[in-house]
């Protein structure tokens, strides 16, 4: 069986492609390049963006099982627009529309765990849910594995956790890290990922993953430093901001700000196990928080950085620019496309002058008269639920071959994505920065704003 894993650069990725490639044909998808010889040996590796729908159907091909690890809290692009849910959500459905087209016969998608209630959710698990939402809605049978915090040496939450402890002899605590969680081993949620693999009876089925023990972030650290050798004090304080809080943390562990941020807010939820959700597997115990803590410490390299720690690839002044936007009733991708292309002409945001020609559509400078941006309809790339058109050129816009504009339906058509892929302005970069990538945020804005007024009206 051929199994493709997205994701696969990354902590739970490269673990599991060891656990599974003595028994399957494993395909790793990634964003980055893959030299090291042990690294290609270890599976067949594909290059794929997965904001790529194009590389996302090449990647899947001949896959019959794909395993979904991917999350968007970094920066995909030099200048990225937009939230991480939007960025999670448009990833998501590219994963999920070119499975459908490569005949996957079952996603497995490793989540976030959610707490019973879902009121106060942070945007990190809500992010998480809608990606859920994604998988769930499809006709492709499906596994959730939701899990909290996953500990094992190359781990981010690990890392920063035992980095704090070995950098700090007195730390203040927010009232965050008394918040119960129940962790698991990544050696556990291999053997799940596997054991759903390998059983059909968890098709469309969400599991709980954790260990047996239910304990707070406070006392995991006490744990940590018990396993090193050292005594720390921990005082804890109930005023201290999660943004505060994610400002001592980046400035100690060495963790980006898109990554802590979101993970910090996800703390202040309960996240343990529902036991009519716990997933069980026939003759396998899942290890308690002393025995993963002691694992993971043993394999810990505290002078090699994790996956996540990393500044993502990208290429050199690319723009991604991601806007969710409200689907009026009724409508269809290619309706909000063509009204798009109707609404522009009408504003004539700024200086600028838009004229829609049949499939292409012109950015110009009143006077004088000069095509700033030049647009391409790609009727091949486009069926009603999701509507391209690649950049061609114009005084604002290198060539690339890839920079495209796209209007696409997601979470079953309840609402619409519009997007700008791999854009490379010709003007100076800081220029752009402070011009036209303002202008281009601003005038989706106002169309958003203007089909929310529509639907309103009816």
């Amino acid at each position: 069986m051929r199994v493709a894993i997205a994701g696969a650069s990354g902590f739970i990725g490269k673990a599991l492609i060891a656990e599974l490639k003595r028994t399957y044909s494993v395909v790793g998808l990634s964003r980055s390049q893959h030299n090291h010889v042990e690294e290609q040996s270890s599976c067949e590796w594909r290059n794929c963006d997965l904001f790529s729908l194009l590389d996302a159907e090449k990647a899947l091909e001949g896959a019959e099982v794909a395993i979904y690890l991917v999350h968007s809290m970094r920066p995909s692009a030099h200048l990225s627009q937009g939230s991480f849910e939007d960025f999670d959500l448009i990833v998501a459905d590219n994963f999920l529309r070119a499975a459908k087209k490569n005949n996957v016969k079952k996603i497995i998608y490793v989540g976030g765990l959610i707490p019973e209630d879902t009121k106060n959710l942070s945007k990190h698990l809500q992010s998480r849910r809608e990606v859920e939402e994604v998988f769930l809605k499809s006709e492709i049978p499906t596994t959730i594995l939701r899990a909290a915090l996953i500990l094992g040496a190359n781990g981010s939450s690990f890392q920063i956790m035992t980095r704090l402890v070995q950098r700090l002899p007195v730390m203040i605590c927010p009232q965050w890290t008394s918040t119960p969680s129940q962790p698991i081993a990544v050696d556990d949620v291999l053997a799940s990922i596997k054991y759903c693999l390998e059983t059909p009876e968890t098709n469309d089925k969400v599991y709980d993953l954790g260990g047996p023990d239910v304990i707070s972030y406070r006392d995991m650290m006490l744990k940590v430093a018990d396993i090193l050798g050292v005594k720390r004090i921990l005082i804890e304080i109930p005023f201290l901001t999660p943004h505060l809080s994610g400002l001592w943390v980046r400035l100690v562990s060495g963790a980006p700000k898109d990554l802590v941020n979101p993970l910090i807010e996800s703390l202040k939820n309960r996240l343990t196990v529902r036991p009519s959700h716990r997933l069980e597997i026939p003759g396998h115990q899942f290890m308690g928080i002393d025995q993963a803590l002691k694992l993971a410490m043993e394999r810990y390299n505290s002078h090699k950085k994790p996956h996540a720690f990393k500044a993502p690839q990208s290429a050199r002044h690319e723009v991604r620019s991601v806007q969710r936007m409200p689907l009026p009733k009724g409508w269809t991708a290619k309706d909000v496309a063509q009204e798009y292309m109707a609404y522009l002409p009408v504003m004539k945001p700024g200086f600028m002058k838009v004229e829609v020609k049949d499939r292409w559509v012109y950015f110009s400078n009143r006077f004088p008269y000069i095509r700033l941006l030049v647009l391409e309809y790609s009727p091949d790339r486009s069926w009603g639920s999701r509507e391209l058109f690649y950049v061609r050129g114009g005084l604002f816009s290198k060539k690339s071959g890839r920079g495209r504009l796209e209007f696409r339906e997601v979470l079953n058509g309840t609402a619409c994505i519009a997007a700008i892929h791999d854009f490379r302005p010709r003007l100076p970069w800081y220029f752009y920065k402070v011009t036209q990538a303002y202008v281009h945020l601003w005038v989706m804005k106002q169309f958003a704003r203007h089909l929310a007024r529509g639907q309103k009206l009816g």
